[in-house]
Protein backbone atom coordinates (compact mmCIF):
# COMPACT_ATOMS: atom_id res chain seq x y z
CA UNK A 1 0.00 0.00 0.00
CA UNK A 2 1.86 3.37 -0.69
CA UNK A 3 1.51 6.47 1.70
CA UNK A 4 -2.01 7.85 2.34
CA UNK A 5 -1.76 11.91 1.77
CA UNK A 6 -2.49 14.02 4.96
CA UNK A 7 -5.30 15.06 5.74
CA UNK A 8 -6.79 18.48 4.70
CA UNK A 9 -6.88 21.23 7.72
CA UNK A 10 -9.84 22.82 8.94
CA UNK A 11 -9.97 26.42 9.75
CA UNK A 12 -13.11 27.22 11.59
CA UNK A 13 -13.32 31.44 11.56
CA UNK A 14 -15.19 33.38 14.44
CA UNK A 15 -14.95 36.99 15.43
CA UNK A 16 -15.06 38.28 18.75
CA UNK A 17 -13.32 36.62 22.11
CA UNK A 18 -16.53 35.05 23.42
CA UNK A 19 -17.00 33.20 20.74
CA UNK A 20 -13.58 31.58 20.50
CA UNK A 21 -13.86 31.07 23.95
CA UNK A 22 -17.09 28.84 22.86
CA UNK A 23 -15.50 26.92 20.41
CA UNK A 24 -12.11 26.88 22.23
CA UNK A 25 -14.26 25.02 25.34
CA UNK A 26 -16.28 22.83 23.09
CA UNK A 27 -14.93 19.46 22.12
CA UNK A 28 -12.49 19.30 20.55
CA UNK A 29 -11.92 15.33 19.52
CA UNK A 30 -12.98 13.77 16.77
CA UNK A 31 -11.61 15.75 14.11
CA UNK A 32 -9.74 13.98 11.01
CA UNK A 33 -6.86 16.15 10.46
CA UNK A 34 -5.54 19.48 12.14
CA UNK A 35 -7.92 22.26 12.88
CA UNK A 36 -7.37 25.55 13.35
CA UNK A 37 -9.38 27.94 14.84
CA UNK A 38 -9.09 31.44 13.95
CA UNK A 39 -9.83 34.65 15.49
CA UNK A 40 -10.52 37.25 12.83
CA UNK A 41 -11.63 40.35 14.67
CA UNK A 42 -15.03 42.22 14.22
CA UNK A 43 -16.74 43.28 10.43
CA UNK A 44 -15.71 42.43 7.25
CA UNK A 45 -12.29 44.43 6.76
CA UNK A 46 -10.62 42.46 9.85
CA UNK A 47 -12.29 39.07 8.66
CA UNK A 48 -10.67 39.31 5.15
CA UNK A 49 -7.32 40.26 6.66
CA UNK A 50 -7.40 37.71 9.17
CA UNK A 51 -8.17 35.14 6.72
CA UNK A 52 -5.95 36.00 3.77
CA UNK A 53 -3.34 35.94 6.38
CA UNK A 54 -3.99 32.55 7.73
CA UNK A 55 -4.36 30.92 4.42
CA UNK A 56 -1.42 32.03 2.99
CA UNK A 57 0.74 29.74 5.37
CA UNK A 58 1.68 26.54 3.79
CA UNK A 59 0.13 24.45 6.36
CA UNK A 60 -3.19 26.01 5.63
CA UNK A 61 -3.03 26.10 1.87
CA UNK A 62 -5.60 23.55 0.86
CA UNK A 63 -7.74 24.08 3.85
CA UNK A 64 -11.20 23.74 4.09
CA UNK A 65 -12.69 27.15 5.75
CA UNK A 66 -16.14 27.55 8.16
CA UNK A 67 -16.90 30.81 9.42
CA UNK A 68 -19.23 30.58 12.41
CA UNK A 69 -20.28 32.60 15.18
CA UNK A 70 -23.36 34.60 16.32
CA UNK A 71 -25.66 36.15 14.08
CA UNK A 72 -28.70 38.25 14.13
CA UNK A 73 -32.14 36.47 12.83
CA UNK A 74 -34.40 37.73 9.79
CA UNK A 75 -37.61 36.02 9.76
CA UNK A 76 -40.18 36.50 11.45
CA UNK A 77 -40.46 33.42 14.84
CA UNK A 78 -36.49 32.97 14.70
CA UNK A 79 -35.37 32.88 18.36
CA UNK A 80 -31.93 32.55 20.50
CA UNK A 81 -30.17 29.66 20.34
CA UNK A 82 -31.76 28.64 17.01
CA UNK A 83 -28.74 27.54 13.94
CA UNK A 84 -28.52 28.85 10.64
CA UNK A 85 -26.53 27.12 8.13
CA UNK A 86 -25.63 29.25 4.98
CA UNK A 87 -27.01 28.20 1.58
CA UNK A 88 -24.91 30.82 0.03
CA UNK A 89 -23.04 34.10 1.67
CA UNK A 90 -23.53 37.21 0.20
CA UNK A 91 -22.51 40.82 0.52
CA UNK A 92 -21.51 43.69 -1.73
CA UNK A 93 -19.11 41.95 -3.85
CA UNK A 94 -20.94 38.82 -4.71
CA UNK A 95 -22.00 35.81 -3.32
CA UNK A 96 -20.22 32.38 -2.71
CA UNK A 97 -22.11 29.02 -2.30
CA UNK A 98 -21.61 26.93 0.46
CA UNK A 99 -20.68 22.97 -0.02
CA UNK A 100 -22.36 20.37 2.34
CA UNK A 101 -25.21 22.47 3.59
CA UNK A 102 -27.72 19.12 4.08
CA UNK A 103 -25.01 17.62 5.72
CA UNK A 104 -24.34 20.33 8.13
CA UNK A 105 -28.12 20.25 9.36
CA UNK A 106 -28.24 16.84 9.53
CA UNK A 107 -25.29 16.79 11.66
CA UNK A 108 -26.54 19.86 13.74
CA UNK A 109 -29.61 18.69 14.25
CA UNK A 110 -27.99 15.08 15.83
CA UNK A 111 -25.69 17.30 18.42
CA UNK A 112 -27.98 19.58 19.48
CA UNK A 113 -31.65 17.78 19.56
CA UNK A 114 -34.56 20.08 19.90
CA UNK A 115 -32.73 23.12 18.34
CA UNK A 116 -34.28 24.52 14.85
CA UNK A 117 -31.73 24.39 12.44
CA UNK A 118 -32.39 27.01 9.65
CA UNK A 119 -31.32 26.91 5.75
CA UNK A 120 -31.00 30.24 3.48
CA UNK A 121 -28.95 32.80 2.04
CA UNK A 122 -26.75 34.41 4.98
CA UNK A 123 -26.17 38.33 4.34
CA UNK A 124 -23.44 40.69 5.18
CA UNK A 125 -22.88 44.18 7.08
CA UNK A 126 -20.25 46.27 7.96
CA UNK A 127 -22.37 47.87 10.95
CA UNK A 128 -24.81 45.88 13.63
CA UNK A 129 -28.50 45.58 11.92
CA UNK A 130 -31.37 46.96 13.83
CA UNK A 131 -34.52 47.94 13.22
CA UNK A 132 -36.20 48.75 10.07
CA UNK A 133 -32.83 47.41 8.30
CA UNK A 134 -33.85 43.91 9.27
CA UNK A 135 -37.09 43.56 7.17
CA UNK A 136 -34.98 45.31 4.20
CA UNK A 137 -32.67 42.28 4.41
CA UNK A 138 -35.25 40.19 4.62
CA UNK A 139 -37.08 41.31 1.26
CA UNK A 140 -34.11 40.45 -0.60
CA UNK A 141 -33.91 36.93 0.67
CA UNK A 142 -31.66 36.80 3.28
CA UNK A 143 -32.45 34.68 6.17
CA UNK A 144 -29.53 36.23 8.62
CA UNK A 145 -26.97 38.81 8.89
CA UNK A 146 -23.80 39.11 10.56
CA UNK A 147 -20.31 41.37 9.92
CA UNK A 148 -17.45 38.08 8.66
CA UNK A 149 -18.84 35.18 7.35
CA UNK A 150 -19.14 37.05 3.93
CA UNK A 151 -16.43 38.83 3.87
CA UNK A 152 -14.32 35.11 5.48
CA UNK A 153 -15.92 32.98 2.68
CA UNK A 154 -15.00 35.59 -0.23
CA UNK A 155 -11.75 35.85 0.81
CA UNK A 156 -11.01 32.10 1.22
CA UNK A 157 -11.90 31.17 -2.29
CA UNK A 158 -10.35 33.85 -3.82
CA UNK A 159 -7.05 32.66 -2.00
CA UNK A 160 -7.78 29.17 -3.93
CA UNK A 161 -10.13 26.46 -4.35
CA UNK A 162 -11.62 24.61 -1.16
CA UNK A 163 -14.79 23.53 0.21
CA UNK A 164 -16.25 26.48 2.22
CA UNK A 165 -19.52 26.77 4.61
CA UNK A 166 -20.97 28.90 6.72
CA UNK A 167 -23.18 28.65 10.11
CA UNK A 168 -23.75 30.50 12.82
CA UNK A 169 -26.10 30.92 15.92
CA UNK A 170 -28.96 33.34 16.12
CA UNK A 171 -28.14 35.54 19.54
CA UNK A 172 -30.90 38.10 18.45
CA UNK A 173 -33.91 38.17 16.21
CA UNK A 174 -36.92 40.52 15.27
CA UNK A 175 -38.82 39.92 18.82
CA UNK A 176 -35.42 39.90 20.67
CA UNK A 177 -32.95 42.45 20.04
CA UNK A 178 -29.88 42.50 22.13
CA UNK A 179 -28.71 45.82 23.27
CA UNK A 180 -25.06 43.68 24.30
CA UNK A 181 -24.18 39.64 23.70
CA UNK A 182 -23.85 37.75 26.82
CA UNK A 183 -26.09 40.10 29.01
CA UNK A 184 -29.36 38.19 28.59
CA UNK A 185 -30.79 34.92 28.17
CA UNK A 186 -30.29 34.70 24.40
CA UNK A 187 -26.67 35.53 24.40
CA UNK A 188 -26.38 32.61 27.28
CA UNK A 189 -28.13 30.55 25.37
CA UNK A 190 -26.01 31.02 21.74
CA UNK A 191 -22.89 30.54 23.67
CA UNK A 192 -24.04 27.07 25.19
CA UNK A 193 -25.35 26.19 21.62
CA UNK A 194 -21.87 27.24 19.65
CA UNK A 195 -19.73 25.00 22.41
CA UNK A 196 -21.78 22.22 21.03
CA UNK A 197 -21.42 22.80 17.12
CA UNK A 198 -17.73 21.12 16.65
CA UNK A 199 -18.91 17.51 16.22
CA UNK A 200 -20.98 18.57 13.67
CA UNK A 201 -18.38 20.46 11.75
CA UNK A 202 -15.44 17.74 12.33
CA UNK A 203 -18.15 15.14 10.21
CA UNK A 204 -18.69 17.69 7.88
CA UNK A 205 -14.74 18.02 7.50
CA UNK A 206 -14.48 14.37 7.51
CA UNK A 207 -17.14 14.23 4.59
CA UNK A 208 -14.98 16.13 2.30
CA UNK A 209 -12.19 13.70 2.83
CA UNK A 210 -14.15 10.67 1.49
CA UNK A 211 -13.14 9.65 -2.30
CA UNK A 212 -15.79 11.20 -4.49
CA UNK A 213 -17.87 8.17 -6.67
Amino acid sequence: MGDQPAPAPLLIACALGIEHLALRSGDRGGADGPVTVLRTGMGPKAAERAVTRALSAPALDAAAVLATGFCAGLAPGMHPGDLVVAEETRDPRGSVPCVGTELLVKELVRALPGRTVHTGPLTGSDHVVRGHERSDLLATGAIAVDMESAATLLSAVRTGERPVAAVRVVVDAPEHELVRIGTVRGGISAFRVLRSVLPAYYEWHRSLLLPRR
